[in-house]
């Protein structure tokens, strides 16, 4: 039995996993409050009776849920027969809550920074009780955000868990030096440069690399936005995205 401990406010994320995991396990072997829970139902003698039956228990961490009397009874029941060998509690972490350092006895799913995919994927192989997938890629700290407006296109980078002093990126774009001008306006010192690529995209344009480099660090909760003008009737194409994780190496960003 796999229960699901979470707060209302959440509901939406939770619902998706929710109906993820029934797909797979069946909705008789998830403990959810919105199908486990009939109108005239005792709620704590449910919520009890649950936790009785469950083999693993799934506590989405966050703000809110960190906030709830309601779910911190049910996670502290449940860390309490963790300890005795009854129950596997995982933690699944999925907003930029502070963890309590109680959890952090154990590791915990980061669906916050790693996205929905790769921790649903180890909620999975936790169940099914399977090693972990050690070819997983690297955490991703920082993110770009692309938008449009008219002839602007608009890259906003973000980092999400901590500094990032090396703040050079690259973008993979299938325009020529004379159909677009870049600009940061909060970097007076914005450096770029332009090179004609060496690759084509499958219908034969060619990638070219528009490279630059701001002149402070990339700092969580401060965004920087690289603006991307048209020049031409030619629509800007952006391929790729990267961060320069060393001096000689970049890698491709998230986006989205």
């Amino acid at each position: 039995m796999i229960f699901i401990s979470y707060n209302h406010n959440d509901s939406e994320l939770v619902s998706v996993i929710a109906n993820k995991l029934s797909d797979i396990f069946t909705t008789d072997n998830i403990f959810f409050d919105k199908w486990s829970i009939q109108p005239g139902d005792g709620i704590i003698d449910k919520m009890n009776t649950g936790l009785s039956n469950a083999n693993f228990m799934f506590f989405f961490v966050s703000k809110n849920s960190l906030l709830s009397k309601m779910v911190s009874l049910e996670w502290q029941n449940a860390l309490l027969k963790s300890t005795k060998g009854q129950i596997k509690l995982i933690p699944v972490k999925i907003d930029d809550c502070i963890m309590p350092e109680i959890l952090f006895q154990s590791l915990y799913i980061d669906l916050f920074g790693q996205g929905l995919d790769v921790a649903f994927r180890q909620m999975l192989d936790i169940i099914e009780q399977k090693k972990p997938d050690t070819t997983q890629k690297k955490y991703e700290n920082v993110r770009a955000k692309l938008s449009s407006k008219g002839s602007k296109t608009f890259i906003e980078f973000n980092a999400v868990t901590y500094m990032e002093p090396q703040a050079s990126f690259a973008i993979a774009l299938a325009n020529t030096q004379d159909e677009f001008k870049a600009w940061e306006k909060d970097s007076p010192s914005f450096q770029s440069a332009f090179r004609l690529g060496d690759k084509s995209l499958q219908d034969g344009t060619r990638v070219n690399v528009l490279t630059f480099q701001r002149d402070r660090p990339l700092s969580p909760g401060f965004p920087y936005t690289l603006e991307l003008t048209q020049l031409k009737d030619k629509k800007l194409k952006i391929v790729e995205v990267f961060h320069a994780s060393d001096p000689r190496s970049y890698r491709v960003i998230p986006k989205s």
